[in-house]
């Protein structure tokens, strides 16, 4: 369930506390059968920016519980995201991802609210695209509002750089301390971007968000970003349109999900997991959505990971 932990737990997260965090991850899912604290202080005595892997949650710097799986609905239209992001829900899962450019924040408002589910315990983000909405975010932050109408916002991102874009995050902490929006963060923003951009906001991003799958993986942005005590999350896990099929068929991958009796894309989705990345798939179908919230029956070897990384390209696979 989602939570907001005490204040100095965030303020230490936001100073820097959460270093080391993928490798904090791994260990967390080693040693997590060893562990003699109660169920009930597992969120709280998780560090910020490691994930629980007990209750599929991470602590963020911003002081909320996310989820560490869940939906991304760029590309799905009105029905097919409301339908979607049922699903979802139906199906336990409580992370959806959208933004204003994907046109369908009105079908995740609504599909939240026709949902049995409380809402406190969905989380929902949606993204500021450059040009209009960062030129005058305060208005492009009450549309988001008004569009999905769900009380307020989980998370907020930029979803790339762009002119304006410290004005629209400035604007976006306004709406934090007026409790519009709950955590802010990025979009597509790598070292260079950040190291520019940082400097100039006052509340550190709770989350960076960028492309990566095994064939592009980030493998020098993801520990940098993870050290500044920011969770990462990944868009295309499966590579995207056009490679997909690619990837998921990929030897590598197909031998391990073979051993483990699961699909390639659980397997590149537990990778992600494993690697401290938060995991956003797409999907319009309800069998493909259960799937991907089946992440935790089985664990990658160090053997498996070393395997999966080994593929990398460096292939970006969409220019943002």
């Amino acid at each position: 369930m989602k939570r907001k932990i005490p204040a100095m737990i965030a303020l230490l997260s936001a100073l820097g506390f959460a270093a080391c965090i993928g490798t904090a991850v791994q260990a967390e899912t080693k040693e997590a059968a060893s562990e003699t604290d109660t169920e009930d202080s597992d969120a709280e005595s998780t560090a910020p920016g490691v994930f629980n892997f007990e209750t599929h949650t991470v602590l963020l710097n911003s002081g909320y519980e996310m989820p560490i799986m869940g939906l991304g609905t760029y590309s799905l239209s009105d029905e097919e995201c409301y339908n979607s992001v049922t699903a979802l829900l139906e199906a336990g899962g409580r992370l959806i991802d959208t933004a204003y450019m994907y046109g369908n924040e009105a079908a995740v408002g609504r599909a939240v609210r026709d949902s049995a589910v409380p809402r406190e315990e969905i989380f929902v983000i949606t993204k500021l695209y450059p040009g209009e909405q960062f030129a005058d975010p305060e208005k492009a932050i009450q549309d988001a509002l008004d569009k999905l109408d769900i009380g307020y916002i989980d998370m907020m991102l930029l979803h790339h750089p762009g002119e304006n874009d410290v004005k629209a995050y400035r604007a976006m902490e306004q709406a934090v301390a007026g409790g519009k929006i709950h955590s802010i963060g990025l979009s597509n923003w790598y070292v260079d971007e950040l190291e520019e951009f940082l400097p100039q906001v006052t509340i550190t991003p709770a989350l960076v968000q960028n492309e990566i799958h095994p064939y592009y993986q980030e493998n020098d942005v993801i520990p940098y970003i993870q050290n500044l005590g920011i969770v990462v999350q990944g868009w295309y896990p499966f590579g995207g349109r056009g490679h997909t099929a690619e990837l998921l068929s990929d030897s590598v991958i197909s031998e391990i999900a073979a051993a483990h009796g699961v699909t390639s894309a659980q397997v590149i989705l537990r990778w992600n997991l494993q690697k401290g990345v938060v995991v956003i798939p797409g999907s319009s179908n309800p069998d493909h959505i259960r799937e991907n919230l089946d992440l935790f029956g089985f664990e990658l070897s160090d053997d498996e990971m070393e395997r999966i990384n080994a593929l990398d390209r460096g292939e970006k696979h969409d220019w943002y």
